[in-house]
């Protein structure tokens, strides 16, 4: 399938022990749920402790992320990933291009200032049938949920090696 992702021995190297943080929409939920089984089932996988929390919307997943990450940190048991997931369908108005375009950079900016390995699955189609084909892992489809906790492991792996603090 065009535009997939296809995982080399070393994106499928273990991460035992990784602890990731997979945060969640409930908008758009069966689409999300498919991009769940997706991300749990890869980090299980590869060894990866996973603990799940859920947001109203693709544009509270930073929000939520970060709020998860500070009380993990106060607790004693930081992240070291995460993993976003939502889904969101273009309707007839331009609140798609802020909802697309803002969870995108609210995302993108707290992996930066974090140093915070991150792997975005949140989907930006036209249709929930774009959706379904991108999103269920069983048909087949491109596992974009799958695909996102793969790029948060890699960059797991590279701050491990390169002695990042976890």
């Amino acid at each position: 399938m065009a535009g997939s992702y296809r995982a080399d021995d070393d994106d499928l190297a273990p991460v035992e022990g990784a602890r990731i943080l997979v945060v969640e929409s409930h908008f758009n939920e069966d689409i999300v749920e498919l991009l769940h089984e997706g991300a749990v089932h890869a980090l299980e996988e590869l060894g990866c402790d996973v603990t799940t929390i859920t947001v109203p919307g693709a544009l509270e997943l930073a929000a939520g992320a970060a709020i998860a990450l500070d009380a993990a940190e106060a607790a004693g048991a930081p992240y070291e990933g995460v993993v976003a997931l939502g889904c969101v369908i273009r309707g007839d108005t331009y609140h798609f291009e802020i909802v697309a375009n803002e969870s995108a950079r609210a995302l993108t900016d707290l992996s930066v200032s974090r140093r915070l390995p991150l792997g975005n699955g949140v989907l930006t189609v036209d249709n929930e049938e774009q959706a379904v084909l991108r999103a269920d892992p069983k048909q087949g489809g491109a596992d974009k949920g799958g695909d996102a906790a793969l790029a948060a492991l890699a960059l797991v792996r590279l701050k491990r090696k390169l002695g990042g603090r976890s």
